[in-house]
């Protein structure tokens, strides 16, 4: 006996009846809840004004754009200005030096902060703990060109402080400023020293919430402070070092322009030159603004491709991930 496949004639009016349920009770629950999603509107509003609407200017990036013909006059060239960012030898200089930045920066500097939260939450004279807090959240506060400016103070061969003192020992003066071979650790000196105490805030409000009854029940288990650190603290924090992790990783290519463009000259632009400062270079130094639209475009798709993937594997590996 054939079986009608054809559905139950109150199935259609019973989806759309519960369709309008929810939608008033998501009217109701908006209604509710109006002052939060008040509170919300201007960062909305904001992402929209400047992250979002200023994306359709991509599309000069498959054009030979010109400010006086705009978009619309502008004639379409397709992946040309891509074919000749892969192409170009300098391309492999900008991702081997923008690489092994944003390598030192996961191995050596995203460590620093956790350790150091972990150090914080060891002392117990709170008036101590403040003031080292305090001074190490100073730096974050000053911009990148005071730190610059102080480390020229000190690094100068024309009477840089360390560079006097080395002297003064009988050694050689060091070009640390002008040199390819101590750009990286200068580099990573500053990072190091601007956001070290700020980045710190994160794990230790982290390690605020930690439950007071997993130590007390480590203690009881003979657990010492190196014990309880390593088996209550870290544990309890580990989705904020991934979900931190993951968005570190979605900022691989973007190491951010001022900071090296301060430290760039012409004796170090070989190791010096990353991607943010060579499309302030082609777009605003040569007018190239097509082309230095197709290098930012690459950079924004290869981070969008390595959070999801890195957020892909967190969540394979057990993890909640940042979405």
């Amino acid at each position: 006996m054939k079986v009608s496949s054809v559905p139950a004639p109150n199935m259609k009016p019973n989806m759309k009846k519960k369709k309008n349920n929810r939608t008033t009770e998501n009217l109701l629950r908006m209604q509710k809840h109006k002052l939060l999603y008040l509170m919300v509107l201007p960062g909305l509003v904001y992402f929209i004004i400047f992250k979002y609407f200023p994306m359709g200017g991509l599309v000069i990036a498959f054009q030979d754009y010109q400010a006086f013909l705009g978009i619309t006059g502008s004639s379409w060239v397709g992946m040309k200005h891509f074919i000749r960012l892969f192409t170009e030898p300098t391309f492999f200089m900008l991702l081997r030096n923008t690489l092994v930045l944003f390598a030192l920066n996961i191995v050596i500097f995203f460590p620093l902060p956790i350790i150091l939260a972990l150090m914080l939450n060891e002392v117990r004279k709170l008036v101590f703990k403040n003031i080292i807090q305090t001074i190490i959240y100073i730096p974050h506060f000053m911009s990148w060109v005071i730190i610059v400016s102080i480390s020229y103070v000190f690094l100068t061969v024309d009477g840089g402080v360390l560079n006097e003192m080395i002297a003064a020992l009988g050694g050689e003066k060091i070009s640390f400023l002008t040199s390819p071979e101590w750009l990286r650790t200068v580099y990573m000196g500053q990072v190091i020293w601007k956001e070290l105490g700020w980045s710190t805030i994160i794990y230790l409000s982290a390690i605020t919430v930690v439950d007071t009854q997993l130590y007390e029940a480590a203690e009881m288990d003979g657990a010492g402070r190196l014990r309880k650190t390593w088996h209550v603290t870290l544990p309890a924090i580990r989705p904020v070092i991934i979900t931190l992790l993951i968005l570190k990783i979605g900022s691989t290519l973007d190491l951010g322009f001022e900071h090296m463009y301060l430290l760039l000259n012409s004796l170090n632009r070989e190791v010096a030159e990353i991607f943010d400062t060579y499309i302030y270079t082609a777009g605003l130094k040569n007018g190239q603004l097509s082309f230095s639209t197709t290098v930012g475009l690459f950079k924004g798709v290869v981070g969008l491709i390595l959070i999801m993937g890195s957020n892909r594997l967190a969540k394979k590996f057990g993890e909640d991930g940042v979405y």
